[in-house]
This record gives structure tokens, sequence and C-alpha cells, in this order.
């Protein structure tokens, strides 16, 4: 029978073996407690294997409340645990509960976090994965051989409709690729979702009849089901290509709803991320947290960036990149989204430990706050990743385009 494996990182006081058989039993057949009708039979069939358990480091102190020992070592470890695909099927909300659900409040573990997922090939013959991806957002916003470069309207709430539009015209008139919502915008009161929709979608539309290049932009459509439907179809009407959904605050079932239409590019932002992984022994692990959206159909995830603005390290940031970009059923394709206080003086780095491409890279306000204004700070990070491939440092990317060398001014000490 096929089985789902999830790898996750623990720690405990108490014996590792013990406290992994704790895990897989409340997780599939068992509880606390014996019950009349587990038997051995149907353990057999539905109860979750440890199949591995490896020793890492110890603390003397635990990483989160827990059991209670006296001067006790807190192990930590590496341990493995499978499911039967018979246990919840191709449900994605009850595969979540199984590796996410109740195994954080169990008090023999004073730390666990779930750091990746193997699925058995099964199902990617129940879930086709995403539409677009890489290739399909090359294709829609006719970029190749480059990044996209992106960036968010700012100020992220508070603009009209028509301002949003001019800021639009000007971005598209300095080539840019991607523009999007900022999440906490959907529907405001100076703002409505559909009267949005119709002045960035003409400035868009004319400037694509114009020069052949037509920019993506991600709505965000985020609501309940019924007004993201309607939500998404405005969108489809209106001429766009692209919708924005906060993940985290839909809910898979939601997102793959919205995936599944199929006709526009889907724009998957984590907001909220920090409260699920922020904790080095707490919560998921994004190559984990990717994999599950990827089964939805996001075509775009963001993965934050190099020198971000908030909590997340380099090394994380770059293990994110490749994690989207390790094949899922030898396909699955999902564009990561480069940002979080990025301007082009990251470009460099950013390359240099990805080697790839395939990014999204977007800066808001390293674009909109540029002292030339938003459309020398798109042409800035064309400067940026231009120098970056070609091996250039910042200050040599800055003595070549002058554009650059004003982001530098700018952004550079910050």
């Amino acid at each position: 029978m096929q089985r789902v494996t999830a790898k996750y990182y623990i720690e405990t006081p108490l014996d590792l073996n013990h406290a992994a058989t704790v895990l897989a039993g409340e997780q599939s057949s068992g509880t606390f407690v014996a019950v009349p009708g587990e038997t051995e039979e149907l353990k057999h069939r539905f109860a979750a294997r440890v199949e591995s358990v490896t020793v890492l480091d110890s603390s003397t102190t635990p990483a989160i409340p827990g059991v209670e020992v006296k001067a006790g070592v807190y192990q930590r470890a590496m341990i493995e645990v499978s499911w039967s695909v018979e246990n919840f099927g191709y449900n994605l909300p009850v595969l979540i509960s199984t590796l996410q659900g109740n195994l954080y409040e169990l008090t023999q573990f004073t730390g666990l976090k779930l750091m990746d997922i193997e699925f058995p090939h099964s199902y990617s013959q129940v879930f086709e994965g995403p539409k677009f991806g890489v290739d399909g957002c090359r294709k829609l916003t006719n970029v190749y051989d480059r990044p996209l470069i992106g960036t968010i309207i700012k100020p992220s709430v508070g603009l009209s409709p028509q301002q949003t539009a001019e800021l639009v015209r000007t971005l598209a008139g300095a080539d840019i690729d991607f523009i999007k919502d900022d999440e906490l915008l959907s529907s405001s009161a100076n703002s409505p979702f559909e009267d949005r929709v119709d002045a960035v979608m003409r400035v868009i539309n004319d400037h694509a009849d114009k020069t052949g290049k037509k920019v993506m932009y991600a709505f965000n459509i985020s609501d309940d089901m019924d007004e993201m439907q309607r939500n998404y179809e405005k969108v489809i009407s209106a001429g766009g290509t692209c919708a924005m959904i906060s993940l985290n605050s839909v809910g898979i079932s939601a997102a793959k709803k919205i995936c599944d239409i199929g006709e526009l590019a889907i724009h998957g932002h984590r907001n909220g991320w920090g409260m699920m992984n922020r904790h080095p022994l707490l919560g998921i692990e994004f190559p984990a947290y990717q994999k599950l959206w990827r089964l939805a159909g996001v075509d775009q995830i963001h993965v934050n960036g190099i020198q971000n603005k908030f909590w997340e390290s380099d090394d994380s940031v770059v293990r994110s990149i490749e994690a989207c970009q390790k094949p899922l059923f030898g396909g699955y394709s999902v564009l990561p989204v480069v940002s979080s206080g990025q301007w082009g003086g990251q470009a460099p780095e950013t390359y240099k430990r990805t080697q790839t491409l395939d990014l999204l890279y977007m800066a808001g306000g390293g674009i909109i706050a540029h002292p030339g204004g938003p459309g020398a700070g798109v042409t800035a990070l064309h400067q940026a990743w231009h120098g970056a491939v070609q091996g250039l440092t910042v200050a040599e990317t800055a003595s070549k385009y002058p554009e650059f060398a004003l982001s530098v001014e700018k952004f550079g000490k910050k």
C-alpha cells in the first residue's frame, strides 16, 4: 500500500523511540490509552509507522513547554513517520490534519517541526499541480533569460483606483513585468475591487495594444469562497492574467478551488509565514510547506529575499528557492517570488547563491521610492540583474549604470 512519509525535527526529554511512537499513535489509530476495537489487524492496516530515528544534539533547557522533568536532558532528533494513503486518501485538509494536527499539542515533545513530506506517485495522478508555473508565467509576460521584475503598489492601502492606474501607467512605461496589490488590500472604502480592476486593466490593455507587452497584474482576490470566485471572474472579463491569494488566510481547499479553474496564474502570498516557521523547533519548514501548495496548484509562491527586512536568514531563503526548483513528480513547476525589502543591491548575492534566473524579483519601496521615480526604479532593477549575471559587484554595476548608482545612494546603507 502506498504511503505518505513526513520528516520531523523533534526535541524531547523522554526516550526518543517512545516519543516517536506516541506521535505515530496519536496521529493515526491510537489515543492516550488502549481502547477496544484497535485490533492488531486494524493497526497493521491503519496505524502510522515510525520509519527512522536519527539522534542529533541535545539541550539542557526545553525549546517550548512540554513534559516537566527535573534537571533533564532534552534530546533532539530527526524522525520519519509514514501513513497509509488509505487513512486520508487524497483529501488535503485531512492530510494536513494528520501531518500537522494534534501532534503539536503532545506533551511528550518540547520541540516539533515538520521538515519535509514525500508523496507517493499516485498523488500526481489526482492533483494536476500548477497550471502555469515558471514556463507559463514567462509565456504570459513574454520574459525570457532573466528574472521577471515586479513591484507592489505602495502605499499599500489608500490609493484610489485612478491613482493606482496612473502608477501602473508609469511602471508599464518603464518596462515592468509584474505588479501586484498589497496583501492588505482587496476591496477598500476608496478602492472597490471592481473599480480598481477596471481602471488598472484599461491601462494595461492600452499599453499592450501599443507595445505588444502585457504587464501581469496580480489582483488580490482573497475573500470568502463565493466572493473570490466572483473576483476571479471579474479579472478574467477585464483581460487580466493573474490573481493573488493569501494562502494561509483562505486555506488550502479554497486555494485549490481557485487554482482548479485554471484561467489565471495564481500568485501565492504566504503572509503569516513567521507564525508557522520563525521558531526553530515549532511549526513547518518551507520544503514541506511549498509542496502542499504545489499540490493545490499555486503557480508563484513567496520565498522572502537575500538580506531581507524580516527575520529570515539568507541560508533559509536559499533553501526555499532550491526547494521550489526541485521537481515534484518530475514537474509541478512553481515560480519563487523574491521580496521583502529588496532592491537591486541584493541581486549579485542572490544570483551567486542560487544560480537561477527563474525568479520573480520584486521590489516595493526599492522601485517606488527610487530618487528618480518609479520608472527609474524599474530601470535600476534591470541594470542590477544585468550586472549580477555578468559577475559584477554592486560598485562595478553602479559605475556602469546611473539609475542603479542612485539606488545605491538611496538604499545601500539600509
